[in-house]
C-alpha cells in the first residue's frame, strides 16, 4: 500500500510502500477516495511539534469501508464514510459531556502501519495520505451514498471547522457583523458559516487579492486587503464606528489574533481558529477584557460532534445551501503531494484535494 510518509521535518514527504494491519476489534479498514490538503498537516512538516516521526500525515479524508473487525456495529463493508480525525474514545471526561473534539483517551490507538517491521505513526490516529487506512469505528461517519466522496472529504476538517466555529462555537446571531481574518480553506468555510447564520455583513481579510475573491464567491460582502489597508480602522468604518460583533482569526498568528480582538466592538467575541506555533505567545491588556466586556475564545474542530454534524453538512451541500465543489480549485495525485503543499502555501488554491481512488 502506498502512503506519504514524513521521515524528517522540513523535508518533502516520501511516497513509500507500507504494510497495513488488518482491522482488530472495534476497527474498520477504509479504501480512501480523496484527502484534502490542509495547513494543519503543513505545520507538522515545517515546525517542531509533539507529533512523533515517522508519520503518515493527512486527516481530511473520505472513502469506502472495505473490512470490519469484531464488534463493529456502526458501519459495514460498502458504506461510504467521512473520516473524523483524532481520538474519539466516547468515555473520557470530555466525550461524555458531548465535546469529542477535546477527547483525552486513557491510552493511544494501537500501531497499524509498518515499514519492514518499523512502526509508522498515524497522524491524529487516521493517516489519510494513503491508499487505505485502519481506524477505530468511532473515527468514521457513515453518509448518504449519493454524495460525491471526493467533495465530501473536505467535510472531515476544513468545512466542519469553519462552519462549526460560527454555528457551534460562537453561535453567531442573524443580522450580526462578522469579520474573518484569513481566507484559506478553513477561513472560506467560516465565511460560509456566517452566511448560513444570516450575518448582515461578512468582512473578509487577507493579503492576497485572489484569496479575497474566493471569499467573495463564498458569501463575503466586503473585502479588506491587509497589505494595503488598516484592518481595524476599516472594520470600524464598515460597522458604524463600533467594530464587528464577531471576529474569527483563521491564521494562527499572535499579530492577527490581536487584530481580531481589536476589530470587535465592546461586548463582542473574537474566536481563534488558526493553529499557532507551539511556542507563540499572545499579549493582551487584561484591563480591557473587563472594561470592554470582550470575549476571546478558542475553537477546536468547530466544536463539532462528527456523528451529528457531518451528515447535516452533507445534506446542506446536497440541497445547495453550501458550496463544496467550488472550494476545490486543483486536484493532485498522491505522488504530487509535495506540489500540493507548495500550491497551498503560495495561495494558489482555495483547497487542493489528493485523489486516491
Amino acid at each position: 500500500m502506498k502512503a506519504a510518509v514524513l521521515y524528517e521535518r522540513r523535508t518533502p514527504l516520501v511516497i513509500d510502500d507500507l504494510d497495513l494491519a488488518s482491522p482488530g476489534a472495534g476497527e474498520v479498514e477504509v479504501r480512501l477516495v480523496a484527502s484534502g490538503v490542509c495547513h494543519s498537516d503543513l505545520h507538522h512538516i515545517q515546525r517542531d511539534t509533539p507529533t512523533i516521526l515517522p508519520v503518515v500525515l493527512g486527516h481530511e479524508g473520505a472513502g469506502i469501508v472495505t473490512a470490519v473487525g469484531p464488534n463493529v456495529t456502526r458501519v459495514a463493508p460498502g458504506d461510504h464514510v467521512i473520516i473524523a480525525f483524532g481520538p474519539k474514545c466516547g468515555e473520557c471526561y470530555y466525550c461524555v459531556r458531548g465535546m469529542p473534539y477535546l477527547c483525552t483517551p486513557a491510552r493511544p490507538a494501537r500501531p497499524r502501519l509498518f515499514k519492514n517491521g518499523q512502526v509508522i505513526n498515524q497522524f491524529l490516529e487516521v493517516a489519510t495520505y494513503a491508499e487505505r487506512t485502519v481506524v477505530s469505528e468511532k473515527n468514521v461517519v457513515k453518509i448518504r451514498d449519493d454524495a460525491p466522496l471526493a467533495v465530501c472529504s473536505l467535510v472531515a476538517c476544513g468545512v466542519t471547522t469553519g462552519i462549526g466555529a460560527v454555528i457551534n462555537t460562537a453561535r453567531v446571531e442573524p443580522g450580526s457583523n462578522v469579520v474573518v481574518i484569513g481566507t484559506g480553506g478553513v477561513g472560506l468555510n467560516v465565511v460560509q458559516g456566517a452566511r448560513l447564520a444570516g450575518a448582515a455583513r461578512i468582512i473578509a481579510v487577507d493579503v492576497r487579492d485572489n484569496k479575497l475573491e474566493f471569499a467573495r464567491a463564498m458569501g463575503a460582502t466586503h473585502l479588506i486587503n491587509a497589505a494595503r489597508e488598516d484592518v481595524v480602522e476599516r472594520v470600524r468604518a464598515l460597522t458604524g464606528g463600533y467594530g464587528a460583533d464577531y471576529a474569527f482569526e483563521v491564521i494562527g498568528n499572535p499579530a492577527t489574533i490581536n487584530q481580531a480582538y481589536e476589530s470587535i466592538r465592546k461586548g463582542g467575541t473574537a474566536v481563534v481558529v488558526g493553529v499557532a506555533d507551539e511556542n507563540a505567545e499572545l499579549t493582551i491588556k487584561p484591563v480591557w477584557l473587563m472594561r470592554q466586556a470582550k470575549t476571546l475564545m478558542g475553537c477546536a474542530y468547530g466544536s463539532a460532534r462528527p456523528q451529528v454534524d457531518f451528515p447535516r453538512i452533507v445534506d446542506l451541500y446536497m440541497e445547495g445551501r453550501i458550496k463544496l465543489d467550488e472550494l476545490i480549485t486543483r486536484r493532485f495525485g498522491l505522488d504530487e503531494i509535495n506540489e500540493a503543499f507548495r500550491a497551498m502555501e503560495a495561495g494558489e488554491v482555495a483547497r487542493g484535494v489528493i485523489d486516491l481512488a
